[in-house]
């Protein structure tokens, strides 16, 4: 095949990979509005609601710790394209569990499949990214965070206007036509591992993948305690009524969104560390400032500008992870995607606790220090900068 055939084959695959990134934060983001009703149909208290995210957790950290054999084994293409069908009905097994037992046990299964769809997605980004010689990781993240804009705000008037279970199965119907369309144009690697090749159920013994973990983990920890907590902080610390604490996530997301559609630019022109580390710089300096300010607008600036850096850290991070030579793309994935998501999902829980006995202020300025470790460590993501190959070579 031509170059010019290996080029048009990864720009399809390049937006049907951007696709499924939408679908996946479609169907998280429509989850969220999802929540208030779980809570009423099925009369239970917010303990026991808390108790159930938190299998939602559960099950997406234990499935992302596997999905990297099954990528090793079968191609993250077969993987992304098998785990995207099931994950499409996540959202409508919880519509549709009648107790909590049953909730429970679907809870788990959604979770795992959104985090298996997350590290098969990220993983084929990588493969896109070595056929195209450029970086699309931030970009697909954008279109995560489109996706999840999407779903969230449509979910709130779909679930009032149809109800909770008919908005479930709209959501099934979007979801499995999104994949469908993209099915198709999803990358494959050049070849699967054979028997003698597929490899056991081991952690790398590359030190480097963990302190990229690592490095994944100190910026997804700080995005976790904006999501979870810089509202309280703002209304009980800084005096805000709730229509200006709610400002502070949102400008925080969406500032990250946009972002993340114009790193990947940024990234191509000068490099995964340079702009790893200018991130980091913003990411700290907006963490830190936010942590300090003693007016709400402050705060809310300085999130925002938290937004901006920690926007490109991640996925140059998973970037870096699914090029360490020696270690299968979807193996290096799969550690950094499970380190780093314990910064959104269980992270904010002990954040939440050491809140209630120093204050929000202290903990964000704290949290600052982790971004900057993260400046330190950034020489390590010089594996996210590559040159273009192609099947076959």
């Amino acid at each position: 095949m031509t170059d010019q055939g290996h080029k048009d084959i990864a720009m399809r695959g390049r937006w049907a990979v951007a696709a499924m990134f939408f679908v996946n934060g479609f169907i998280t983001g429509s989850w969220a509005p999802q929540i208030p009703t779980l809570l009423v149909r099925l009369e239970i208290s917010k303990f026991t609601l808390g108790l159930l995210i938190l299998l939602f957790g559960a099950g997406a950290v234990v499935a992302m710790s596997w999905c990297g054999h099954f990528i090793a084994r079968y191609g993250s293409g077969v993987t992304l394209k098998r785990i995207s069908v099931g994950t499409s009905f996540g959202l409508l097994l919880v519509a549709m569990a009648p107790d909590v037992t049953l909730a429970a046990v679907a809870m788990v299964i959604f979770g795992g499949l959104i985090g298996a769809m997350d590290v098969a997605m990220n993983t084929n980004a990588v493969v896109v990214e070595r056929r195209l010689g450029r970086a699309i990781m931030s970009s697909s993240h954008g279109f995560w965070s489109l996706g999840g804009f999407v779903g969230g705000g449509l979910g709130g008037m779909g679930i009032q206007t149809f109800g909770h279970l008919a908005h479930a199965v709209i959501i099934t119907i979007v979801a499995l036509a999104g994949v469908s369309l993209a099915m198709r144009h999803v990358v494959t690697e050049n070849r699967p591992a054979t028997a003698q090749e597929r490899p056991r159920f081991t952690l790398p013994r590359n030190p480097l993948i963990y302190l990229i973990g690592v490095m994944a983990l100190f910026s997804m920890t700080p995005e976790g305690a904006v999501l979870d907590w810089a509202a309280i902080y703002l209304q009980q610390e800084l005096g805000a009524d709730l229509a200006t604490a709610s400002l502070a996530f949102a400008a925080f997301s969406g500032v990250m969104a946009c972002m993340r559609f114009a790193g990947d630019s940024v990234r191509n022109r000068f490099g995964a560390v340079t702009t790893l580390r200018a991130c980091a710089l913003l990411a700290c300096a907006g963490m830190l400032g936010a942590g300090l300010s003693p007016l709400p607008w402050m705060a809310i600036a300085c999130f925002a500008l938290c937004g901006v850096g920690i926007a490109n850290m991640v996925p140059i991070a998973f970037s870096a992870a699914g090029n360490q030579q020696g270690i299968p793309s979807g193996i290096g994935m799969s550690v950094v995607t499970t380190m780093g998501y314990c910064g959104i999902l269980v992270a904010p829980s002990a954040i939440g606790f050491i809140a209630e006995h120093i204050g929000f202020g202290p903990v964000f300025i704290g949290l600052s220090g982790l971004l900057f470790i993260v400046f330190l460590m950034s020489g390590l993501a010089h594996r996210a900068d590559y040159t273009a190959d192609h099947p076959g070579e």
